[in-house]
């Protein structure tokens, strides 16, 4: 599944170790995880998702996962960052539930904080 020409994909672990060693910003609905790619690296946007099993059974994780990527295709597209890896952690029983808007909201904070620091 492909987001929109300029963005991709994560899946590779490695991918997700290396974000998860880098910024985050949490949210009320999410976790956010970015980091600055290497220069010889892939271009554009990258995007990752994960749910814990704490999230809940598969419907709810999947759910989940289905409102992250459609706010990150709302959100990343615009306010994402060239040469950036984004990964959205979905949180137990808020991902699912907070209404879409607020969602958009956190995304685009969290973005304005990870960008913000130095």
């Amino acid at each position: 599944m492909r987001l929109s020409p300029r963005a991709q994909i994560l899946t590779k672990r490695a991918d997700f170790v290396r974000a998860s060693q880098a910024l985050r910003a949490p949210a009320p609905g999410f976790t956010l995880q970015a980091r600055v790619r290497s220069d010889g690296e892939a271009k554009g946007v990258r995007v990752g998702f994960t749910c814990s099993k704490k999230v809940g059974n598969a419907v709810a994780r999947n759910r989940a996962k289905r409102r992250l990527r459609e706010v990150a295709r709302a959100v990343l597209l615009a306010e994402g960052q060239d040469g950036w890896d984004y990964v959205l952690i979905g949180r137990p029983k808020v991902t699912a539930a907070l209404p879409f808007q607020q969602l958009l909201d956190d995304l685009s904070r969290a973005l304005s904080r990870v960008h913000r620091t130095p």
